[in-house]
């Protein structure tokens, strides 16, 4: 069983030249987005969208088929991804919100709770960038935190990251001309998380339909990619570093500059419709035009990225990773389908079938991982622990961190450092891929081809080599194959310590 406490993975040192110091270990540089779907780019098959750097991207690395998110919705999917866990494990299965009822600051002609934030991850597991700290990398993460609330037990300053911009609520990234991000910064002298008040937004409303909330300047996708590029800048010569960003584009709000990306969409798509604002969503015209100018954008912030390595001449000793954190979205105005954005993948986000959990996946690091490959090895997020274990040299990290408390303290993933490698020979395959989400009460799982879909209890099963759209549920004719996968279901669901993360229901057996 592949969460075992004890298991040690192999370790896969990448090969080092005669007299090769530590320092030549690689950079990891991770860019998650936000709910972009499977087919929301030009290299995975979007016609309508501009995507030249992700595509070059792809054409400079290997572009994966079957990769999966955590979970459909945000804050779990990140959980899997930083703790190493699928959410039957995991601590953080859901979107539970700390700012309800709290009590209001004045921010100019607003107000926002005193107190903002998601469920903390465990402070007894560990998380990625406590590994990359203990392996002596330098830690930066600019984004979208969703792993704890101002003041809890898990914030960036707690949990082994050095510099940290954005918002540290993904509530509050639901706005992108918000009244404040947070930052940690070690070097700047900060002892915890603090809020940074944006001066020229909070002159203005920002009620869902109050038109002043357009004369707001300080727009948080700019702020947030600046200071990740600073961090960049700030890199010594030879020490590795790890970086986490975490952009929140394309999420809704469908709103940003009025300039030159969104102006070439707004001719594409002359005959658009709008939105009208309700709750955290602002009013909004053009909003396919909106939709496809903030894919484009975080584009031509990917190709920022990779001109500022080659810039800084770390570039080959780099590896560059891209992906989302679950599938499209419809909120805020947006319209999947106008897009054909799941892929040909049925479900969006929040759903368990492969429109929400499939996600786009790329590497790039030249040298190294072949130009051009394309691949279907399956994988998911909590897969991403071990592998970057293997590609820094940390050896048996599941002994070395499992010992923080008392809890049961699972690994859930495996190494595909041989995929990206080339030693496809080598590469340990998973018996099964795991999801559940408490939200829209479903769960799945896959094994090989087949795939089980649960919903309220009741289960489908799909042959996704021969239906990917999950049309044709063949659960009378291989009840056998249901049967074992709901064995996995029930041995690998753990009850939740937070009450909300447990309304999901189990098959019965």
């Amino acid at each position: 069983m592949q969460h075992n406490v004890l298991l040690s993975f192999p370790l896969l040192l990448v090969p080092q030249a005669a007299g090769a110091q530590a320092d030549s270990r690689p950079n990891v540089l991770f860019i998650l987005c936000d709910d972009m779907g499977y087919g929301d780019l030009g290299c995975y098959g979007q016609p309508f969208i501009a995507t030249p750097h992700i595509d070059r991207m792809a054409a400079e690395g290997m572009r994966f088929t079957q990769a999966y998110a955590g979970s459909p919705v945000s804050a779990p999917s990140r959980a899997t991804l930083m703790t190493g866990q699928h959410t039957g494990h995991t601590h953080v299965r859901g979107n539970k919100e700390y700012w309800q009822g709290r009590p209001q600051v004045q921010y100019g002609v607003t107000q926002e709770p005193d107190r903002v934030g998601q469920e903390p991850y465990d402070d007894r597991h560990v998380i990625l960038p406590e590994i990359f700290k203990a392996n002596g990398y330098a830690t930066g993460m600019f984004g979208k935190w969703a792993g704890g609330y101002e003041g809890s037990r898990s914030t960036p300053d707690k949990r082994g990251v050095d510099e940290y911009y954005g918002y540290l609520c993904q509530y509050m990234a639901h706005r992108y001309y918000p009244n404040f991000l947070n930052r940690f910064s070690r070097s700047a002298g900060d002892t915890a998380v603090v809020r940074v008040v944006l001066e020229e937004n909070v002159r203005h409303g920002d009620g869902p339909t109050d038109p002043d909330y357009a004369l707001r300047t300080q727009y948080s996708g700019d702020l947030i990619h600046r200071e990740a590029l600073r961090w960049l800048d700030r890199q010594r010569p030879g020490q590795p570093f790890y970086g986490f960003f975490t952009y929140t584009l394309p999420h809704a709000e469908l709103y940003q500059p009025d300039d030159s990306i969104l102006q070439s969409y707004k001719e594409k798509f002359c005959h658009d419709k709008s939105f009208r604002g309700v709750g955290r969503y602002h009013a909004t015209e053009n909003v396919h035009a909106q939709f496809a100018a903030m894919i484009t954008r975080l584009d031509a912030y990917v190709g920022e990225i990779m001109d500022k390595l080659k810039e800084r001449g770390v570039d080959e000793n780099t590896i560059l990773i891209f992906s989302s954190d679950n599938g499209p979205h419809e909120e805020g105005g947006a319209d999947p389908a106008f897009f054909g954005r799941d892929g040909k993948l049925k479900g969006l986000k929040r759903s368990c079938h492969e429109g929400g959990i499939r996600v786009p996946f790329i590497v790039r690091w030249p040298g190294h991982v072949e130009a051009g490959a394309v691949n279907d090895h399956q994988l998911a997020f909590y897969d991403i622990m071990p592998t970057f274990c293997d590609l820094v040299g940390q050896e048996n990290y599941v002994e070395a961190f499992s010992s923080r408390g008392d809890a049961p303290d699972y690994f859930d993933g495996i190494s595909f450092a041989p995929t990206l490698l080339g030693n496809d020979e080598a590469q340990q395959r998973h018996d099964f891929l795991y999801w559940e989400f408490h939200e829209t009460n479903q769960m799945a799982v896959r094994r090989g081809d087949w795939k089980l879909y649960v919903s309220k209890g009741l289960c489908q099963l799909f042959n996704l080599v021969t239906d990917i759209h999950e049309d044709h549920d063949l659960s009378a004719e291989r009840p056998d194959i249901v049967a074992e996968l709901k064995e996995i279901i029930w041995r690998e669901h753990t009850p939740s310590p937070v009450p909300m993360f447990n309304s999901v229901t189990l098959p019965e057996r």
